[in-house]
C-alpha cells in the first residue's frame, strides 16, 4: 500500500505543527544556561510525566521492542512493566536527593558525592555512550521503518530519512532547548500512543474472521499461547533465529535479578531520561510526573509489543514455520535470516489505510523524533556544563554556555548521522542495545546506589569499581559469546551477567572503602534526614495503584 499523497499532507501538518511549537514555546527562553538546559526549572507534572514517556519510546521500543515481540513474545514486556515499578523507586528515593542538590547533570553529583576527577571520566563515557549508542541506533531503527514503510524496504530511501529525522529534531531542539523538547512531547506522546493504538486494533481487525478486536486477540493468544509467558522456561520460546529465548529473559532474573540492574540505572542515572525531573517546578510536581510516567508504562506493550506478535502470527505457518507461502519476503534475508524488526513496519505498510497511514507515520516519526531531541540535549548539558565550563573556559558567560550547548549538539548529530547506516545486519536491535549497555552499567549503577546510600563510599573505591566492573562484565561476555573456548569462561545469560557484575562490583568498592577509611563515614557522604523521603497522597495513591496492576498482569501472564 503505497504512502499516498494525503498521508503526506497529515505527515507535513505534523512536522510542521511540532516545529512551530518548539519554536514558539522556547522563545525568550534562551538567555541562561538554566533557561536551555532546565526549561527555567518551571515544568508541570503532566509535562514531565509525557515527556519522560517521549524520551524513552523511540524506535528502539516501536521497531527493536516490537521486534522482540515478533521473536520472544509478550516476556520483553518486563521491560516496561518493571520500570513502572522502577519509576515508583526513582520519584521517592532518588530524586529528593537530586533535587536538593540542585543539579543540572547527573555526573554533577558525582563530584558532590566523590571527586572532579570521576565525574570528569563519567561525563565523556556518557557523551560517547550518547552519539555512538542510543543517537546512531535510534536514526537507524528510524530510517529503517520509514524506508518500509514509505519506499519498498530496500534501502532506496534509507539515507534520506536518517538525514530527514536528524533535521528535524535539530530544527527545533537546537534552539529552544529543553523547554522545546518537553513541552512538544506533550503533543508527541498522544500522538504515538494514539498511533500505536491505531495500529494494534487495526492488526487485530485483519487476524479476526469477523473483524473484531477481542475475538482477534483471542485468536492471536490461541495460535501462539507461548508468545504470551512472562516468565521463560529454558527451551520454552526458541526465536526465530534459532535462539533459545531464555538467554535474552532468563525467568526470575526480570523480577529478582539483571533486569533492576538495567531499569535502575536507565530511568534513575541516564542523563536524557532524569534531566526533565530536574526541571521540576517543585520535587512534588516531578513526583506526580513520575506516577503519570509509571501508569503509560502500563500502556506501552499494547501498541509496542502486541503488534510484533500479531506480525508473527500472519507471517507463519504450523508450528510456527516459516516460508514463501506463509512469510512476506521482507521479513527473510539474504541467506534466509528472518529480521525479526520488520513486524511494526510490515503491518503498518500492509494493513493501514490512507490517511491513517500518514497519521501512524507521524505517531512513529514523533516518537524518534523525540528521543533524538532528548538525547542531544543531555549530551550538550552534560558537554557544557561538566567538560566546557569547568576545564575550557571557566567564566564563560551564560550567552556562551548556550551557544556551546547549540555547537555541541551539532556536532555529536552530524557524527551519528555518519555513523548510523553501519548498524546494519543486525537481528534485535533491541536486545543487542540491551546486553552491550549491560556492559557498564552495573560499575555505574554500583557507584551511584552505594553513593547514595552508603556513607563510607570513597573516591578511590568508585574510581576502582568502575574500572574492575568492564573486565568482570567482558570475562562473562567472553564465555557465553564463545570469543574463547575453555571452562574457565562461565557461559551465563546477560541478565545474570550483569546482576553478578553489580554484586561483585559493590563488594569491591565496599572492601576499599574500609581499607582508605578504616569504617569511618567519607566526609562528602549523603546526610539524609527523617523527612527527605517523605511523598504527598498523589504519589502514594498512584504507586500503590501501579503495583498492584503490575502483581495482576505478572499473575495472570506468569
Amino acid at each position: 500500500m503505497e504512502f499516498a499523497f494525503l498521508d503526506q499532507i497529515i505527515f507535513a501538518a505534523y512536522a510542521l505543527m511540532i516545529i512551530g511549537i518548539g519554536l514558539y514555546v522556547s522563545r525568550g527562553k534562551g538567555k541562561t544556561s538554566e533557561d536551555y538546559f532546565l526549561a527555567s526549572k518551571s515544568l508541570p507534572w503532566w509535562a514531565i510525566g509525557t515527556s519522560l514517556i517521549a524520551a524513552n519510546i523511540s524506535a528502539e521500543q516501536f521497531i527493536g521492542m516490537s521486534g522482540s515481540g515478533f521473536a520472544i513474545g509478550l516476556a520483553i514486556a518486563s521491560y516496561e512493566w518493571m520500570a513502572a515499578i522502577t519509576l515508583i523507586i526513582v520519584g521517592k528515593y532518588f530524586l529528593p536527593i537530586f533535587i536538593e542538590k540542585g543539579l543540572y547533570t547527573i555526573p554533577e553529583f558525582i563530584e558532590v558525592r566523590y571527586g572532579t576527577n570521576l565525574k570528569t571520566i563519567l561525563a565523556i563515557f556518557w557523551i560517547a555512550l550518547f552519539i555512538f549508542v542510543n543517537l546512531t541506533s535510534v536514526l537507524y531503527l528510524g530510517a529503517t521503518a520509514i524506508d518500509t514503510i514509505v519506499g519498498a524496504g530496500d534501502g532506496s530511501i534509507f539515507l534520506y530519512a536518517i538525514i530527514g529525522l536528524a533535521l528535524f529534531a535539530a530544527a527545533y531542539s537546537l534552539y529552544g532547548g529543553l523547554a522545546a523538547v518537553a513541552w512538544t512531547d506533550v503533543v508527541q506522546v498522544v500522538l504515538l500512543i494514539l498511533g500505536g493504538l491505531i495500529t494494534t486494533y487495526i492488526g487485530l481487525s485483519h487476524v479476526a474472521e469477523d473483524g473484531g478486536i477481542i475475538s482477534g486477540m483471542i485468536k492471536v493468544y490461541e495460535e501462539v499461547p507461548e508468545k504470551f509467558s512472562m516468565i521463560l522456561e529454558k527451551g520454552e520460546i526458541i526465536t526465530p533465529g534459532g535462539k533459545d529465548a531464555w538467554w535474552d529473559l532468563p525467568g526470575l532474573a526480570v523480577l529478582l535479578g539483571g533486569m533492576w540492574v538495567a531499569n535502575l540505572y536507565y530511568w534513575g542515572f541516564n542523563q536524557y531520561i532524569i534531566q526533565r525531573t530536574l526541571a521540576a517546578k517543585s520535587l512534588r510536581e516531578s513526583q506526580k510526573g513520575i506516577i503519570l510516567a509509571g501508569f503509560l508504562k502500563l500502556l506501552i506493550p499494547l501498541i509496542v509489543v502486541v503488534p510484533g506478535i500479531i506480525a508473527y502470527v500472519m507471517n507463519t505457518g504450523p508450528g510456527g514455520a516459516f516460508g514463501p507461502e506463509y512469510t512476506d519476503p521482507s521479513f527473510i534475508a539474504e541467506g534466509g535470516r528472518i529480521i525479526n524488526d520488520n513486524a511494526f513496519p510490515w503491518l503498518i505498510r500492509e494493513f493501514v489505510p490512507v490517511g491513517l497511514k500518514g497519521l501512524v507515520l507521524a505517531a512513529l516519526a514523533a516518537a524518534i523524533v523525540s528521543s533524538i531531541a532528548s538525547m542531544l540535549n543531555s549530551t550538550a548539558t552534560i558537554f557544557t556544563m561538566d567538560i566546557y565550563k569547568p576545564y575550557i573556559q571557566k567564566g564563560a558567560s551564560e550567552k556562551r554556555l548556550v551557544n556551546v550547548g547549540r555547537i555541541s549538539a551539532t556536532i555529536a548529530l552530524i557524527i551519528a548521522v555518519i555513523l548510523a547506516p553501519q548498524l546494519r545486519n543486525l537481528g534485535q536491535v533491541f536486545q543487542y542495545i540491551q546486553e552491550y549497555t549491560g556492559v557498564v552499567s552495573p560499575g555505574i549503577l554500583a557507584v551511584f546506589m552505594l553513593g547514595l546510600f552508603w556513607k563510607k563510599t570513597t573516591n578511590n573505591a568508585a574510581i576502582w569499581g568502575v574500572l574492575a566492573s568492564i573486565p568482570i562484565a567482558l570475562y562473562f561476555k567472553v564465555g557465553t559469546n564463545g570469543w574463547v573456548d575453555g571452562s574457565f569462561f562461565l557461559e551465563l545469560p546477560f541478565m545474570h551477567q550483569m546482576f553478578i557484575t553489580w554484586i561483585l562490583t559493590m563488594l569491591i568498592m565496599v572492601v576499599i572503602s574500609y581499607i582508605e577509611t578504616r569504617g569511618v563515614d567519607h566526609p562528602k557522604a549523603i546526610i539524609i534526614s527523617k523527612d527527605l523521603f517523605k511523598t504527598g497522597p498523589a504519589f502514594n495513591i498512584g504507586a500503590f495503584v501501579i503495583m498492584l496492576i503490575v502483581a495482576m498482569l505478572y499473575a495472570i501472564f506468569w
